[in-house]
């Protein structure tokens, strides 16, 4: 084996080193993130929390107050984890880091997996009906086949 060959980053061979789940806030994204820090915990991986603010051309368009609110919501979600964090202390250690991606959820989520090397992809089932016809950011992560992707009801 060459030094280069040793070196190589090589996903998933000793199980997930990085788990990404991604959260909005809804039921389904915060029950992937409590699967995600299962995982996490079980495998003694890294849980990368990631919540993707969305733009809105059209709301700076009207004067509405997008980026304030979105803002907001990352606040939110961030002290959420971080209580429920607290309360599991000292009876699971579980190494996590909470980020924050400007875009549309799919994009958003692709650049974190990226930008983290993460191992595997946590997300919440779609809870929006037209997602059924369209496709849903799960299936599309999916479809994309670059990471292992668990989708929780």
């Amino acid at each position: 084996m060459t030094e280069q060959q040793a070196h190589r980053f090589e996903r998933g061979t000793d199980g997930p080193k990085v788990i990404v789940a991604g959260v909005d806030g809804s039921d389904s994204s915060l029950r992937a993130a409590a699967y995600a820090a299962g995982l996490a915990r079980r495998q003694g991986a890294l849980l990368a929390i990631v919540y993707v603010q969305p733009v809105l051309a059209g709301g700076v368009a009207l004067g509405a107050p997008v980026a304030d609110t979105t803002e907001e919501i990352a606040q939110d979600l961030a002290a959420q984890i971080r209580e429920s964090m607290e309360r599991i202390k000292g009876i699971f250690d579980i190494r996590w880091e909470f980020h924050t991606f400007r875009g549309d959820p799919y994009s958003g989520l692709v650049k974190a997996a990226d930008d983290l090397t993460a191992d595997a992809v946590v997300v919440g089932a779609s809870e929006q009906a037209g997602h059924r016809f369209v496709g849903s950011v799960a299936v599309r992560l999916v479809k994309a086949g670059r990471w292992p992707v668990t989708v929780v009801p």
